[in-house]
């Protein structure tokens, strides 16, 4: 089997981004990005990368230069096997190294390998966990992952709906949060009172608030009466020493982090020197699930949780889910619940919430997702 192209598609929402002014939900990501690889054998791998997707697009589409470091992935990768994963992993990332490294490149390139990784499902009629070493479970608690509203009231209405859709956990993310601290304890105040002592909630405090270590100790001892699973996200992702500070203080509450990170000798750095209950790889922004593999074994090693990112379509909700499913110990799958259609609408089998808050791992060939690629035209600008 060969390669014989690598696109990057660009979708535009038919809703600008929102940050919900009320208790509606927020509409979600403006532009979403796709990659499809396609083989000679008729076998098609997809993924959805969560990134900048005008400027991803433009290193699929470089051209080759010669110099064999800064070099446009799609030319690095027509006509290889899409199982040489790991050899491919490691090209790429010599080929980009004038301009990658991190960030987009990175970014890239996980799209690339997630739908490597559905090719070789589809092409051994396997589930992708199949590939990763076998699951350990067939179904993972999902939580409503969500931005914070500006008052307690229409917190607490944002908490009925999601109970009414049998969410079992809840996470509200930045939004107002940040803004004044005696609103942001107030809206958590307001989301525990709700949902009561058996529902989980989790803060994602929002790392584009300028705090310090000792601003971040503060708030998590002002927020332990309220029982978060863990406070994420609350410093810049680079600040090693700041995340090992909060936890030398002695807090109370699981320090989570790790979606900006990628590969696993990034999340070596973060969870040693940061010191990091829980690591959240983004699996289209980690180094997709070769490097996952490698970012496993360093939280095993030094006996943290894991639970991935997974913020866009049920391209990336799947992925996760194969990640949960070969997991030691699962915490969560993280579900977007904004309510673009554009996110919806091109998944023709989109994952399904049991009554009890569960979603079931995909047990078809690859990611197990069907793409509907009317709708994918529908939105495509590019």
């Amino acid at each position: 089997m060969k390669i014989t192209d690598v696109e990057g598609i660009v979708l535009q929402s038919p809703e600008k981004y929102l940050n919900p002014s009320a208790s509606e939900e927020a509409s979600g990501v403006a532009y979403c990005f796709l990659v499809k690889v396609t083989t000679d054998e008729g076998i098609v791998g997809w993924s959805d990368v969560e990134t900048a997707p005008h400027v991803a697009q433009s290193l699929i589409k470089a051209p080759l230069t010669g110099c064999d470091m800064m070099e446009g992935i799609r030319e690095l990768v027509v006509g290889e096997d899409p199982f040489d994963v790991e050899r491919l992993w490691d090209k790429l990332y010599r080929g980009t190294a004038y301009y990658g490294r991190r960030g987009v490149a990175i970014q890239v390139m996980s799209g690339f390998d997630i739908a490597c990784h559905d090719i070789m499902g589809k092409a051994i009629g396997r589930p992708v966990y199949k590939l990763l070493g076998g699951a350990r479970r067939d179904k993972v608690r999902a939580y409503a992952s969500t931005l914070f509203r500006p008052t307690p009231d229409d917190i607490k209405r944002a908490c009925e709906f999601y109970l009414s859709k049998g969410f079992t956990a809840i996470k509200f993310g930045w939004g107002v949060f940040g803004q004044n601290r005696k609103n942001d304890i107030a809206l958590v105040k307001a989301a525990r009172e709700t949902v009561g002592d058996t529902v989980e909630l989790m803060v994602d405090a929002g790392w584009k608030v300028d705090r310090s270590a000792y601003d971040a100790i503060e708030l998590l001892r002002e927020l332990e009466p309220y029982r978060i699973f863990w406070l994420e996200d609350f410093l810049h992702p680079e600040n090693y020493q700041g995340y090992a500070k909060v936890k030398e203080a002695g807090v109370k509450t699981r320090i989570a982090a790790g979606e900006q990170e990628a590969c696993g000798w990034g999340f070596r750095q973060l969870i040693q020197k940061g010191k990091i209950d829980v690591a959240q790889p983004d699996i289209s922004r980690c180094g997709g699930f070769t490097e996952i593999r490698k970012i496993l074994w360093e939280a095993q090693v030094a006996g943290i949780d894991v639970c991935p990112h997974a913020w866009l379509t049920d391209l990336l909700t799947a992925a996760s889910l194969h990640v949960n499913a070969v997991l030691p110990r699962s915490l969560f799958l993280e579900y977007n619940v904004s309510s673009s259609p554009m996110l919806r609408e091109i998944i023709e089998n989109p994952v399904q919430m049991d009554k009890n808050g569960m979603m079931e791992v995909p047990q078809g060939p690859g990611l197990g997702i069907i793409i509907n690629e009317k709708a994918v035209e529908k939105y495509r600008i590019n």
